[in-house]
């Protein structure tokens, strides 16, 4: 060898696993990130996910998780890789290399693996979402609206974190370069990040914080917007999680520094245990991100279940099989077409129901927002004409039912679900009722509330009272519903289709609105404010999607149209068709994450057997026979799956208990079935990780030579 560069290639490919691991690692987290982002900015997932609801909230939250997840992890990757350069950097030095000539070579490395493998992760991210994508369609659910499309807003994101990555990278690079101490830098790959004596105090005192940090972080957003009337500003109230951050890190050092089987088994382990400790704050840093992710991943993963476990269940304790509703002045199938078109369907229809309706127009608080010195604040104002709602009479209500409800003239009574919960869209506590028409009100007692699935959001009045509130409504105030049951209901789904499609053929374009289309707020909107947000004209403007006869099958008018019927048998059958973007997106996060901890674990497992090569061959030497040594290895690597993946599971079932509990200060049947049914989805995952621990034993196990 001639030269100086010549010399520094012939370091470089001898340490080629070292440059591999570091290229692995920013290319994987570029990757999981490029194709998170082009799956969560996709206008496919946009167009079913609304703006500023719960569901992309929670896909954020999920996203901003792996993006510090992979950031941490990358930036781990880095310092190791420069803690392992940093001998031949001061042999070098010390031979009399110039810093400006160190500074050069290591640029070009850091040029090509950086630039190529955040590149290469970026190409691959959109290709590796839509391959995924297309799995599930395979093999899980294909419909239309499947179809997947990218936006090139997903590669900002995306060229955001790969410029973070190349940014550490190089100043991380340029920061070992400019160290003046040559012995420092010849020993700092020798130099162990130990943990000083943790109390074991640590661990109580960390799971308390950690329960009141999840705690307040919930009910922060709540406390200031029902409390103080003000809507906080965004990431403000992410503050109150900080103490559940610092609880967990406190468990992860009581875990790795003490343990929890106290002092009666100080000295099983030792070896290993000090091991872990010597690297303790890479060690801590590492579960804590897997923590994190894990966490990520099972909030993802528990979205199928609980939907799906409340959907069903839903579905069964429905009291009738078919149920649908519809304006007076549209020209809907009647009990006759009805039947004729079950008997071409060999469909026998049991029993059948059907009453009329009025909307009416109610009394209520409107809450109102404004802009002010510290920000968004509310208040209420009581209108008498609120917004409308849909009213039965008690003999119509009867007929449905089969009950023999008796309401004293003045009084109505809420109906709301079989839980007698108003889902947060139904009050229940009119007191003025209005005729739109002719301007006549009613006033009114609420009564206790009703309790049906089917007839939820309504409610019932006298008959006296019904008949005076109805003169003089117009046909387009006035609305029918119709219950009936039938043979084998499961057999159904045929006959089901054609109704549901006829229906939606004799609908005219004046019912095509969204279920929160308001005649009522309409006619105030439009005068007040000259214009209605949800009217079809206005709708694209403020981030909804128009509901169109054409795409009657879509999940947006399946779960939005103002009259969508009730079929028992087509909702519990094409229940995935309807929610699959919805389910395939939390599928989607919960691969990402949990990939990304099997990468990071992987990661910090075979960095623990490099570290630790010449100690176990001293211990070698020193006559520990192979089962003692291969046990010290499993205890360190089992105690790099086990920690994080048990707090991490713990922790998140015990937040989505709290938010189920909290919702309505309760647990409901269905909430506790679907939680029930996570834990098998915990069980699963927890076996894959099993897998991947025990592959990667072997693998460490391999590179130890024991």
């Amino acid at each position: 060898m001639k030269s100086f560069h010549q010399v520094y290639a012939a370091l470089r490919r001898r340490n080629r696993k070292q440059y591999a691991l570091l290229a692995g690692c920013c290319f994987f987290s570029v990757l999981l990130i490029t194709a998170y982002a082009s799956m969560m900015r996709a206008p496919t997932i946009l167009s079913v996910l609304p703006e500023g609801g719960d569901s992309r909230k929670q896909v954020m939250m999920v996203f901003v998780l792996a993006v510090i997840g992979c950031g941490v992890f990358t930036t781990y990757a880095s310092s190791l890789f420069f803690r392992q350069k940093s001998r031949e950097t001061g042999v070098f030095l010390a031979l009399g290399a110039a810093r400006r000539q160190l500074k050069r070579e290591l640029t070009k490395e850091l040029a090509l693996l950086s630039f190529g493998s955040c590149a290469a992760g970026a190409v691959l991210g959109a290709p590796l979402a839509w391959a995924v994508w297309q799995i599930f369609r395979a093999f899980v659910v294909d419909t239309q609206e499947m179809a997947l499309a990218f936006s090139a807003q997903a590669y900002l994101l995306a060229l955001a974190f790969s410029a973070f990555v190349i940014g550490m990278l190089f100043f991380l690079g340029g920061r070992s370069i400019r160290r003046t101490n040559i012995i420092d830098i010849v020993q700092e790959s020798h130099k162990s990040e130990p943990i000083r004596a943790v109390p074991r105090w640590y661990g109580p005192v960390g799971i308390a914080l950690l329960a009141a940090g999840g705690f307040l972080g919930y009910s922060a957003p709540s406390w200031f917007i029902l409390g103080l009337h003000w809507y906080p500003p965004e990431g403000l109230t992410a503050i109150f999680y900080l103490p559940a951050l610092v609880g967990l890190y406190m468990i992860l050092l009581h875990t790795v520094v003490n343990g929890w089987s106290g002092k009666k088994h100080a000295y099983k382990d030792l070896i290993s245990t000090s091991m872990m400790k010597f690297q303790g704050r890479q060690t801590v840093r590492n579960m804590l991100v897997m923590t994190l992710l894990i966490a990520g991943a099972y909030f993802a993963s528990f979205y199928t279940p609980m939907l799906g476990t409340g959907a069903m269940m839903g579905y069964d304790a429905r009291t009738v099989d078919y149920e649908y509703h519809c304006r007076a002045d549209q020209d809907i199938p009647g009990e006759d077409e009805v039947r004729a078109l079950a008997e071409d369907y060999g469909v026998t229809i049991t029993s059948w129901a059907e009453a009329p309706m009025l909307r009416l127009g109610v009394d209520g608080w409107e809450h109102v927002e404004e802009d002010g010195p510290m920000g968004v604040t509310w208040h209420e104002e009581y209108r008498e004409l609120m917004q409308s709602d849909l009213f039965l009479s008690e003999s119509g209500y009867n007929a449905l039912t089969g009950e023999s409800l008796d309401l004293a003239p003045g009084t109505v009574a809420g109906i709301f679900d079989s839980t007698g919960d108003g889902q947060g869209r139904f009050g229940g506590h009119a007191e003025i009722l209005t005729n739109t028409a002719n301007g006549k009100t009613l006033s009114v007692t609420p009564t206790e509330g009703l309790r049906n699935d089917i007839l939820f959001g309504r409610y019932v009045m006298d008959d006296g009272d019904y008949a005076a509130m109805a003169e003089g409504l117009p046909p387009d105030w006035r609305e029918s519903t119709v219950c009936f049951d039938v043979e084998d209901c499961e057999e159904t789904y045929d006959f089901a289709k054609a109704l549901f499609y006829e229906i939606v053929d004799r609908s005219g374009p004046e019912v095509e609105q969204y279920d929160s289309w308001d005649p009522v707020i309409r006619a105030r909107e439009i005068r007040e404010e000259g214009s209605y947000f949800l009217d079809r004209e206005h709708l694209t403007e403020h981030g909804f999607e128009i509901i169109d006869y054409e795409q009657r099958d879509s999940s947006n008018f399946r779960m939005r149209w103002q009259y969508m019927p009730q079929f028992r048998v087509l909702d519990k059958a094409d229940f995935v068709k309807t929610t699959a973007v919805f389910l395939t997106l939390f599928i989607f996060i919960a691969i990402v994450c949990f990939a990304a901890v099997v990468v990071i674990a992987f990661t910090r497992c075979m960095t623990i057997a490099l570290t630790n090569r010449r100690v176990y061959d001293d211990l070698r030497h020193l006559g520990a026979p192979g089962e003692y040594l291969r046990r010290s290895v499993r205890s360190q690597v089992k105690r790099v799956f086990l920690v994080p993946a048990v707090t991490g599971t713990t922790l998140i079932y015990a937040f989505y208990a709290m938010i189920m509990y909290f919702n309505d200060n309760r647990l409901t049947e269905t909430e506790i079935a679907g939680m029930l049914v996570c834990l098998g989805v915990i069980a699963a995952a927890s076996a894959l990780l099993y897998g991947v621990y025990r592959l990667t034993l072997k693998k460490v196990c391999g590179a130890l030579a024991v």
